[in-house]
């Protein structure tokens, strides 16, 4: 019997479910993709916010890390919460020793409050060490204007931006158009070195959580699968969508999870 791919997540956990590991290792499962987890970051979290965060020793995390790689056919890594410039150093020496086929980087570095979440020796480290690994690469806005030290105002900015980000390093970059005020479309940006394109979808009225997380986590699942970047992108962006229509309030809080098995996938 042949051993399944597998997709290793390296992030931080969300003790609510929504989001983070737990919302990665739905996500590879609904894909028919055996899930792998290196924990970077515990949190005490649920539906109306995060009450305390544990960053595990480094030494633990590359102990996590270098168990999977020895044990399993890892497809791609999906990488999410990295908390510190320790932790990406620490993150970016067991990439380099492993060399996975593929590296999904979701630069997880501004809260939904706006506030700043990467001190900037870690956001040097990021853009240094990570960045130049990355398969795709999946900033907000907010993100990507800490990435480029500069504002994105509007379409033909973010456009600009989603060039700009590749020119960093990253072998492609899908910029997320949540955060940007483009009427009631949302647009998603993709760009490599051969291709430049846009997918549009209906802005909902409604607060998700975990989307960044599991658009990521199925990219990388898709990249699993064989799909190249572009087509790996458009079919997350098509998962993301549905699982967030589908999805449902479990908490007392009023944001919305995503229905990971209900959602449609290739």
């Amino acid at each position: 019997m042949s051993r399944p791919i597998s997709a290793l997540t390296i992030a931080g956990s969300d003790s609510g479910g929504g989001a983070g590991i737990q919302a990665d290792l739905k996500t590879f499962a609904a894909h028919g993709v055996h899930g792998l987890s290196a924990i970077a970051a515990l949190t005490a979290q649920h539906t109306r916010g995060v009450t305390a965060v544990h960053v595990p020793p480094v030494a633990f995390l590359r102990a996590q890390v270098d168990a999977c790689f020895e044990d399993f056919d890892i497809g791609a890594v999906k990488l999410g919460m990295l908390a510190s410039a320790e932790v990406i150093h620490a993150v970016a020496d067991a990439l380099q020793a492993h060399r996975p086929p593929h590296v999904v980087l979701d630069p997880v570095m501004v809260a939904t409050s706006g506030a700043r979440l990467l001190e900037a020796d870690a956001l040097d480290a990021l853009r240094t060490r990570l960045l130049p690994m990355a398969t795709v690469l999946t900033p907000n806005t907010p993100e990507a204007e800490l990435l480029l030290g500069r504002k994105i105002t509007d379409g033909a900015a973010a456009d600009e931006a989603a060039q700009a980000l590749r020119a960093l390093g990253a072998g492609s970059v899908l910029l997320k158009g949540g955060h940007l005020d483009e009427g009631d479309r949302v647009v998603d940006r993709y760009a490599d070195a051969t291709t430049s394109t846009r997918w549009q979808q209906p802005r909902m009225d409604v607060d998700g959580h975990g989307t960044g997380c599991t658009l990521a986590s199925a990219i990388a699942a898709n990249l699993c699968l064989g799909h190249s970047p572009v087509d790996a992108c458009a079919a997350a962006i098509a998962y993301v969508h549905d699982a967030l229509l589908r999805g449902y309030a479990p908490g007392r809080g009023a944001v919305r999870v995503l229905d990971h098995f209900g959602a449609r996938r290739p």
